[in-house]
């Protein structure tokens, strides 16, 4: 996410789990910096086309049966090249997401208090997009299509497997706090870094999310 998020200092909150947090928009998942040398028409990270976005929920594909809880390790998403390690994320002071340290670009985290993916509920993952020196873990995020598979190692030994339902692209401002991190009857997961354009005077202007469901295990 970028310095526009920190801007949204909304008081209301969503469910993500059993545990309510505040908007992840509040906080910075890249710092947009890189692009000011080579410019941003050359190096902006991709966006969702809107074919990608979210489908009537009435049209939910069936899940996998849900996984009993054991933290997640690492997530891995093929058709984007992201082999990543992820830490536990918790909450800030002000009530939003905390994020992963900027300076190891290749690392995610999770919202430990939250679901623990693969169970049942919303789960949710967060990385950023870039840092000073170029594209981080989920720069590609906004370049996944419905139908792409992402993995993710659990301690246990186990990989719950999420097929992608779709990929939006939100304004800071617009960000449907519900939508994204409300509660969900099956196993599900969000993805979710900055994105929305960049502004030199503002930074990234939204966040790139990416709604899936658990549809194996293994």
């Amino acid at each position: 996410m970028g310095r526009s998020a920190r801007r949204s200092r909304r008081t209301r909150s969503a469910r993500a789990g059993d545990t309510a947090i505040a908007a992840v928009t509040v906080v910075a998942l890249g710092s947009g910096v890189w692009l000011l040398g080579g410019g941003a028409g050359t190096h902006a990270p991709p966006q969702p086309a809107a074919t990608e976005g979210r489908l009537d929920p009435g049209g939910e594909r069936p899940a996998a049966p849900a996984l009993t809880p054991s933290p997640p390790t690492r997530i891995r998403i093929p058709a984007i090249r992201v082999n990543a390690p992820l830490m536990g994320l918790s909450l800030t002071p002000a009530g939003s997401l905390d994020v992963p340290p900027a300076r190891n670009k290749n690392l995610a985290g999770w919202y430990e208090a939250g679901t623990i993916p693969g169970e049942t509920g919303t789960a949710i993952v967060a990385g950023h997009v870039d840092n000073t020196e170029g594209p981080a873990v989920f720069y590609d995020l906004g370049a996944l299509t419905r139908g792409a598979r992402i993995e993710v190692d659990r301690r246990d030994g186990s990989v719950a497997v999420f097929t992608v339902d779709a990929v939006e692209v939100y304004a800071a401002r617009d960000f449907p706090d519900e939508k994204v991190y409300g509660a969900a009857h099956r196993p599900e997961l969000r993805v979710i870094t900055c994105g929305g354009g960049y502004s030199r005077a503002t930074g990234y202007q939204g966040n790139v999310v990416v709604f899936a469901h658990l549809t194996a295990s293994r």
